[in-house]
């Protein structure tokens, strides 16, 4: 895999929200805490914190306490006839510039000063898609040549160290040593 683009790489926007909601209030900054989370967030914690998952395996380690869509998606999304603004599907971080479904597993993202996330996989869209607005689910779904399925609702990480997040930081990316492992759902 080629190093990315960083030149253009950016957060867009950054939402939290305490309670188990589908769509998540923008703010103007969130703090993400290593091991845990982002700070006042849902899925703040080191056990899941999933409602679906939390039933089935409560004691698995959160690999999921953080979610970021790219901005593109949004845009290809609205193409479609989808008004998607940042935090509307429950991410945390909305990115621009970046190929975020094109990074490898354990991919550093290093945002502003200090923060630092560890890409764990992608997000696999639920149906709770569709009751926000009806199809979306199917619209976040492609398929590859080789029948595949893409799923594109943004990816999910685990924070590596402490800071603040905020829309304009640049991101940087760290692959992990090679070989790379592609994302897989979390």
């Amino acid at each position: 895999m080629n190093e990315p683009n960083q030149a253009k790489a950016s957060v867009l926007a950054v939402a939290r929200d305490a309670g188990h909601n589908f769509s998540k209030p923008v703010c103007d900054s969130i703090n993400v805490v290593t091991g845990l989370g982002v700070e006042g967030d849902a899925h703040y914690g080191k056990l899941i914190q999933h409602l679906y998952r939390i039933k089935k395996e409560p004691n698995d380690p959160n690999l999921r306490q953080i979610h970021l869509i790219h901005r593109e998606l949004h845009e290809e999304l609205r193409a479609k006839g989808f008004d998607i603004a940042p935090g509307d599907m429950g991410e945390n971080v909305t990115t621009q510039g970046i190929d975020l479904l094109g990074l490898p597993r354990g991919t550093v993202l290093k945002f502003g000063e200090e923060a630092a996330v560890e890409i764990t996989g992608l997000r696999n869209p639920c149906y709770q898609l569709n009751d926000f607005r009806e199809g979306l689910m199917k619209a976040c779904l492609d398929k590859a040549e080789d029948g595949s399925v893409i799923f594109k609702s943004g990816i999910m990480g685990i924070i590596l160290k402490d800071g603040t997040i905020k829309p304009g930081d640049q991101i940087r990316v760290e692959l992990p040593d090679g070989p790379h492992t592609p994302l897989d759902l979390v």
